[in-house]
């Protein structure tokens, strides 16, 4: 009879309960959403964007969550800042403190004072940034850290900012593969650890140098492992409220995993936003606890 050495088995990933908490999120009308710059390698100037199916799309996406419970204000969108519609890059909220954003290319630049002046309008206190960064496209907050990302937008500088203005520590990662230009097209938090359950990601490793993929393996040794094909379809630009997974639809495999580990996936359609390297979290900035 042979005997199974369970020893030599790998550890399976203990099945967690998911729990949902109720959400803050600040989102910006597609009302002058265009390509009309190439900033990142998926912006073609020579793909049109249907204006009137972007708009649906961003209202699916609204509506998706409020019908979760979620709480979601609107910023007004400026004429001649066709990237507004991207959210998540204004600024870094957490605990009712803002770390402002102050942007890489001169195209974005008004949109950071913009975002300012609406969380300060909300009663929220805001730092002006004296480092180059992109808000929560490269800061992703957890209840014990904030994940911290550089190599095409957000400068180490900024990393160190922000830690001081936050009081949060703060780990730095580095992006190499210049289609993950901002860390949330790389990484999802699926639970920031705030609740009963521990802090959770999915990442793609090829985005990271060597040493950020260890700091990762390190820190998060249970973390869903994306596909490059979904993290080409920028499945990890997802939203969280630590049971839904708000992500877009193209992410088939990457949704399955996720129902496997008790999240339930929630898959969306932004095909417009992707024409300029945007999906579900870029749209969304959520006002941290």
């Amino acid at each position: 009879m042979t005997v199974l050495d369970t020893r030599t088995l790998p550890a399976a990933v203990p099945f967690t309960a998911r729990s949902q908490r109720t959400r803050h999120y600040l989102m910006c009308e597609p009302r002058h959403y265009e390509v009309t710059y190439a900033i990142n390698p998926w912006m073609d100037m020579t793909v049109a964007v249907d204006n009137e199916r972007a708009l649906l799309q961003w209202e699916i996406l609204r509506n998706t969550y409020l019908s979760l419970g979620h709480r979601v204000d609107v910023i007004d969108p400026m004429p001649g800042q066709p990237d507004m519609v991207f959210a998540a890059n204004g600024g870094l909220v957490v605990g009712g403190h803002a770390y402002g954003a102050s942007f890489r290319h001169t195209e974005r630049a008004a949109e950071g004072l913009a975002y300012s002046s609406w969380l300060r309008g909300s009663g929220i206190d805001v730092t002006d940034p004296e480092h180059t960064n992109e808000g929560e496209g490269d800061f992703l907050a957890l209840g014990a850290m904030i994940l911290a990302g550089t190599g095409f937008r957000t400068s180490l500088e900024a990393h160190i900012e922000a830690a001081n203005v936050l009081d949060r520590p703060v780990v730095s990662l580095e992006l190499v593969d210049p289609r993950f230009y901002h860390l949330d097209t790389a990484i999802a938090v699926l639970d920031d650890g705030n609740g009963t359950a521990p802090a959770d990601i999915a990442y793609y490793p090829g985005a990271f140098s060597r040493h950020s993929q260890r700091t990762l393996r390190d820190l998060f040794p249970d973390a869903i492992i994306s596909s490059e094909a979904d993290a080409q379809v920028l499945g990890l630009n997802a939203v969280s409220d630590g049971h839904h997974v708000v992500l877009p639809s193209a992410a088939v495999n990457l949704a399955d995993t996720l129902r496997e580990r008790g999240y339930t996936p929630v898959p969306v359609d932004l095909g417009e936003f992707l024409k300029s390297g945007g999906s579900v979290k870029c749209c969304t900035m959520e006002m941290h606890r």
